[in-house]
This record gives C-alpha cells, structure tokens and sequence, in this order.
C-alpha cells in the first residue's frame, strides 16, 4: 500500500465512522402508525402527520435526525420504559400513573373524547351509550376513561381492540355501537370512511405531549426547543397545516411551559 492510498484509505474510514456515529445520534422515535393526522405511516414508508413534523424539528434543531420507527399503541410504552426509544409521538396523553414510570414534554395540545357512530344512530351523549356495546384502543386513554365510568355510564359490555382500524371496521359492520377515541383522530378517520360519524364530543381537559424514558437526559432540551418552537410560531404553523385552523391564543400549542410533574 502506497502512502497516497494508506491516506485515502484511512479518510475513508474515518467518514465512514463518521457517518455511523451520525446515525447513531439520530433520535428514535417510537410511534403509533395509523393515527393521523397525529402520524400516519405512507405507501411510500414514510411518516407524516402533526407530531411528525414536531419531532422532526425538534431532530433538527438537536442537530440530528429523527428515524421514526411504526409500533402497536401497547409496545410504545415498553419501549419508552426500556430505553429501546428517545421518545414516542401517539397522541399520548399525560397521566399520573403514566408519570411513575415516564416522562413527558410540555403538552402542546388539549384533547377531546369523541364518540363515533354510525350515521343515524340515537347516540348523542355519554348517556347514550347505557346498553350499548362500547369499544376503544387497549391501553388508551379512551379505554381508562370508559373503564373508570362503567358504572356511571352503564355499557352492557366494553370490546378492546390493538388497532384503531379494526376498532372502526367493527363499529361500521355494527358489532359495536360506539368507539370512543380521540376525536380530532375519529373526525379525520370519517372522511375516508362513510358512514360514520361523530355522535357526541367530550371534553377532558386532557393534555397530549411527547413521552420519554424516565427522566432522560433529552427531556429538559426537548423541552425548551418545544417552547422555542411555541414562542417563535413554529408550532402554531404546524398546527394550521394538520387542523385547517390558527391554534386558540393562550392554548397549550402557544403556550411555553416547564416540563410537567404531575397530569394537573
């Protein structure tokens, strides 16, 4: 080996390196991929959605890359416990039990429980679903919601579902009478399927942020780009795109705030 190729061979390896260093450095994102327009995977095998294009700024601002890797809503969790991910992007919800165990961002959204129906169906209100048969995503918020209520609401029997998807097709074909979910998620998933509609809205107060390993040492930089993001109207530009609309003034998408401690 002459001297000109021992140097051009070791700044080969050396970028080479470089480059799997990079990739190392790229943030792993767990996400739920079926859930637009929060995130949803493509034909092509990308990701796409509202939180997708927060993380990917977050990614960018962090200096790196987001790889955005597609899981059941159940395995999110385990992933975030375990390490295996930096964060996780599902429409999550911030709870206290969800707390002992993992970290959240700031929230930048205040959801809503919607009830989806068939069209002409006499369901209008949670009073509506006393005898009926209810289903939702297992592990969800929606699902902790309706359990914590059976008695108060009445339901003749509640259905648990792994994907959002069969949870529909089953309401469509009738083997349900409700599916409770995110509404903002039910009114988008309405579009593509006729015949279904959002019967009645309920409000929560429920705040959806980014969820992380347990105190990770991302969280607090996380943390303060969301709030650059907030305070610079990146955020409130990456809402408009997904949800058609300017975000309310003074709302969790505008509104810089400290890394969460308790779901209060």
């Amino acid at each position: 080996m002459t001297r000109r190729t021992g140097i051009v061979a070791g700044l080969m390896l050396g970028l080479s390196l470089s480059t799997a260093a990079f990739a190392q450095d790229a943030l792993r994102v767990g996400a739920y991929p079926a859930n637009p327009p929060w995130e949803n995977k493509t034909e092509a095998g990308t990701f796409e959605g509202f939180e997708v294009d927060i993380v990917n700024e977050i990614a960018k601002r962090m200096g790196t890359t987001a790889n955005i890797e597609g899981m059941d809503f159940k395995a999110l969790f385990v992933a975030s416990a375990s390490g295996r991910v930096d964060m996780v992007i599902s429409s999550l919800t911030i709870t206290n039990e969800r707390l002992e165990s993992q970290s959240f961002t700031q929230p930048y959204f205040q959801g809503a429980l919607g009830i989806g129906v068939k069209d002409g169906s006499d369901i209008t209100s949670v009073e509506g679903l006393k005898g009926k048969v209810v289903g939702s995503v297992a592990t969800s918020f929606p699902e902790n919601w309706l359990k914590e209520r059976e008695a108060e609401i009445g339901y003749a029997e509640y259905k648990s579902y792994d994907t959002t998807s069969n949870m529909l097709t089953d309401l469509l074909n009738g083997r349900i009478d409700a599916a409770v979910n995110d509404v903002v998620g039910l009114r988008y998933a309405f579009t593509q399927m006729k015949g279904l509609t959002v019967g009645a809205e309920i409000v929560t107060g429920e705040k959806f942020a980014m969820m992380m390993p347990k105190d990770s040492d991302k969280l607090e930089q996380a943390n303060q780009i969301l709030s650059d993001m907030k305070t610079d109207g990146t955020m409130a530009a990456i809402y408009e795109k997904w949800m058609g609309v300017a975000p309310a003034a003074a709302s969790y998408t505008v509104t810089p705030m400290p890394v969460p401690t308790s779901a209060d």
